[in-house]
């Protein structure tokens, strides 16, 4: 394997497949860096793809900022079966179906309403902690959670696809209560013959039931701390049935395009970094100064705030170009966030 790029501190832009955690992602990233000083940013669920920003050595100081960045998905949404999980990882709980008022109409008219700042009450099976426990530990242990709805910012929720189907649904082994259930036989398109709710079809598996299905194509630019799983689930609820996603591509977070990030096997080959200054200047607004100001603010020295410093993170760098630190504003003054040179 050869290694090549500015160093060991830096960012490493991955394109997660799917099947594997964050978390192994980042182990292998330690295997390859050779450090056990590696972090992420914006954790991406198992069946996800795509864009995991993984920080190596000092850039993991970066990490805390880059997750509060906007991230963009591309997703497909299954309307007419819910899950426990808000995704295809989990077992169905409920099959309504989707009968021919779910048109393309109604669903982007439903997306429309869940975009711009909105509340959203996070999946139940999350790492949210309730009473020091993580949500999806007391929903594994059977206890039914509903957490609190929270602020979050849906600048874009496109659709660009729609298809009709009939999907075969492999119920959970917990009994549902009967208003869970389809309460009149539904239609599946093409069948040609109504579904009975809870039997299979004949040409259905043992066990499993046929159910009526919309999936759609969208697009999603949100704000950090917003659940798509969350977004497909009320856009079925909306809707008049139930939805889940049944696919997950992150394709930016923040300047990082999935265009511009390596797969796990191309790591393997040839393993680089993002150096820290050029991570920087992509990420945050720069601030360019002399020397004699990059080292009073390396060194903690509180000076004067200049007026394009504010509430958000802004990247100062040296007259040799180096970044510095990561600055805001604090009571008119320079307060470092981090400092790096």
């Amino acid at each position: 394997m050869k290694r090549k790029g500015t160093g060991p501190d830096g960012l490493v832009i991955v394109d997660k497949p799917a099947g594997l955690t964050s978390h192994q992602v980042v182990s292998r990233i330690r295997r390859l860096a050779g450090t056990r000083r590696v972090g992420h940013a914006g954790t991406l669920d198992p069946m996800a793809t795509g864009v995991l920003i993984v920080g190596v050595e000092k850039a993991t100081r970066l990490l805390g900022h880059l997750a509060l960045t906007e991230k963009s998905y591309r997703a497909t949404v299954r309307l007419g079966v819910g899950t426990v999980t808000d995704d295809a990882e989990g077992d169905p709980t409920v099959w309504p179906g989707a009968d021919e008022g779910v048109d393309e109409a109604a669903v982007a008219a439903a997306a429309a309403k869940l975009t711009g700042e909105i509340m959203q009450v996070p999946s139940a099976v999350s790492a949210i902690k309730v009473d020091g426990k993580r949500s999806y530990t007391r929903v594994r242990s059977g206890e039914e959670v509903r957490l609190a709805a929270r602020p979050v910012t849906v600048s874009e929720f496109t659709l660009h696809g729609f298809r009709r189907g009939v999907a075969e649904v492999a119920p959970a082994a917990v009994p549902l209560a009967e208003e869970a259930r389809p309460a009149e036989p539904l239609e599946a398109p093409g069948a040609g013959a109504a579904v009975p709710p809870g039997e299979g079809a004949a040409a259905g598996a043992v066990g499993t039931v046929r159910v009526p299905v919309v999936d759609v194509d969208v697009t999603v630019t949100c704000s950090s701390g917003t659940y798509v799983r969350a977004l497909a689930r009320d856009l079925g609820e909306d809707l008049g049935t139930a939805g889940h996603l049944t696919m997950l591509r992150r394709t930016r977070v923040g300047p990082y395009r999935v265009e511009e990030a390596s797969t796990l096997e191309r790591l393997e080959e040839e393993f680089s970094v993002l150096g820290l200054d050029a991570a920087a200047a992509a990420a945050f607004p720069r601030w360019d100064v002399d020397a004699e100001t990059a080292r009073l603010i390396a060194n903690g020295v509180q000076i004067k705030a200049p007026a394009m410093l504010g509430e958000e993170p802004v990247a100062v760098f040296g007259p040799d170009g180096r970044f510095t630190a990561l600055v805001v504003r604090g009571r008119g003054k320079v307060r470092s966030l981090a400092v790096f040179h």
